[in-house]
Order: C-alpha cells, then structure tokens, then sequence
C-alpha cells in the first residue's frame, strides 16, 4: 500500500539552496518520489511512497520547529505517482512575480471550512473564483465558479485589475488545489481593495475528503500533478464535465501535447489520442520533435496518410 502526500508551510528558509540539497538525500534515503519546491517563503510538495516511509517523512518533518504545525492532506494509492523524487529551490513557491510581494504570514483571505464554503457559495453577492490554470477548470470545478481568461496563474492579477469595478462589493470567494495558490491570491485581492475576501481551507482535496459536505457542488474531477493526473471529489451527485478536445464528448483523461514545445494539457479519449497523434494541431503533429510519431516510429509516409485522414472527419477540431 503506497500514499500520497500533499503539503505546504509559507515559513522563512534561510538558504533553500542548501535545505533542497540536504532534503533531497533526506528524501532518497526514505526511497521517496515526488516533487519539492523550496524558497525563502517556505516549502511546497507532493510525495508518494509506503505508509511506512511516509510516516517517517512526516515524523521527521514535525520534528522541524518550522513544519510542526504543517498540515499533511494524505490519498492512499496502489503505487508510486511519481518516477524520480525532485527538490528544487524556487525564487517563489507559487508564481504571481509581483512587483510588491505578498506574505501570506502578514496578508490572506479569511479561511472557510468546507462546509462554510458550501454554504457562502449559496449566497448572493457572491463569487466565485477558481485560482487555478484553464486545464485543471476544463477538467473540473464549482458550480458557477469563474475561470478568469487567462492561460496561467501569473496572469491573474492583470485580470483582476481588468475587472475591478465589476467585482467590487462583492463576497470572493477562492480555491485552489491544496490552498497553497489561494493564500497568495486572496492575499493580492486585499491588498488591491476588496475587503470581504475568503479562500477555501485545505483546498479542493479537503474539500472531497470532509464527511458532511462530501464534494457537493462540485463538477467533474480535480487535475493534480502527479501520475495520478486527477482525483475524484463529488461523492453526492458527481457529473463529468471536461469534453475531448477534438470530439466535443464527455471526456476526464488528461494527456499532454506530443510537440514538446507546446506540451498543452489536453482532454482526449484514448481513441483520440491515436487518431490525432496527441497533438493538439497540424503544427504540433507535424513537429519534428513530436514524441508521439517517435513513440510509434511513423515514416513520413504514415504522418502524410494520417495528416490526410483527419482532414477528412466531420467534426470540427
């Protein structure tokens, strides 16, 4: 039986370069796997390993004065979600590159239990907005929650400061995967006006594990970054609501685009993914280093044929 863990601590680190160096023997002598990033404003992961060597992982952390009241989310799992175990030092834990940072020890939206979210959600006056990328919302979300028109995290504030005046006065409410986006981002929405600011505790995975709301309200599945690709959340009344990119149906597999250079995270069915080579365009499958014509070794002549049987399918792309 193998788990999963999910983690963060906003903390000051003195010197992440050398605490991701020690961490990461640390982690490999536990025979861990994941990923790991480390700054000077904490540490943020995702492991897996066996309930035993997860143990020691958390034992050991909350050993640490900085992590013992970090909060460990934990799935269990029938194998590793990762291949190789990574620690890197990052300038930011989660990317907004602000000109004048947010510390979410100093600055953050009120936090709300998941039953208390559920219940805000009901209101009026109310929004919601979903802090995370277009292919996590795609795959799922909240009922009525808005995805801000933008590709990545980063571009939330310029949408925010786009879209000033029809948010005021507002309740916003914010989540994210494990909460960790959520502290920086509620934290950014006070320190530009809006006072009635609060963010989903725990985030989305707490959210589908609490016993009394059990997922409600929430549509699809929930994108996380690991091998597992996505877990589920609704236990009430779950629906799917990703569609495959190229056919328009139901669709919660996620792949990544075979160009390398694009490498966009895109719904398709298996079926799909063989019949548009796991690329989302012609550019892509007719890049010269799409991963999927060298997985299946395809001569020109095959990429040609296929290039051709796909001009020829009725719906639209």
């Amino acid at each position: 039986m193998y788990r999963v863990l999910l983690y963060y601590q906003y903390v000051p680190i003195d010197d992440p370069e050398q605490f991701a160096v020690d961490h990461l023997a640390f982690c490999n002598e536990l025979q861990l796997k994941g990923r790991i990033l480390v700054a000077k404003e904490g540490i943020n992961g995702t492991l897996s390993g066996t309930v035993e060597q997860t143990e020691q992982y958390m034992q050991a952390m909350k050993e640490d004065i900085r992590f013992q009241d970090m909060v460990f989310k934990i799935d269990e799992a029938d194998k590793h979600a990762f291949k190789k175990m990574k620690v890197r030092p990052r300038k930011e834990l989660v990317t907004l590159r602000l000109e004048d940072d947010v510390n979410p020890l100093e600055t953050t939206g009120a936090y709300a239990e998941p039953k208390e979210f559920l219940r805000l959600m009901q209101e009026e006056n109310t929004v919601i907005l979903d802090a995370r990328n277009t292919y996590e919302h795609e795959l799922g979300h909240f009922k009525g929650a808005i995805r801000p028109d933008v590709e990545t995290f980063r571009d939330l504030p310029e949408w925010i400061r786009e879209h000033k005046e029809e948010l005021a006065g507002k309740k916003i409410l914010t989540y994210c995967t494990g909460g960790i986006r959520c502290e920086k981002f509620s934290g950014f929405l006070l320190k530009e006006g809006f006072e009635d600011v609060v963010q989903l505790h725990g985030g989305i995975v707490t959210y589908g594990k609490d016993p009394e709301v059990r997922g409600e309200n929430w549509d699809g599945k929930c994108f996380v970054f690991d091998d597992r690709l996505s877990v589920p959340v609704n236990q009430v009344n779950p629906i799917v609501v990703g569609k495959d990119i190229f056919t328009g149906e139901p669709c919660e597999r996620h792949v990544s685009c075979a160009n390398p250079e694009c490498n966009r995270k895109i719904l398709c069915s298996e079926k799909s993914e063989h019949r548009f080579m796991r690329s989302c365009s012609d550019e892509c499958r007719t890049h010269p280093w799409n991963r999927y014509v060298k997985e299946h070794d395809m001569t020109p002549e095959q990429i040609k044929e296929r290039l051709e049987a796909i001009k020829t399918i009725a719906f639209p792309l």
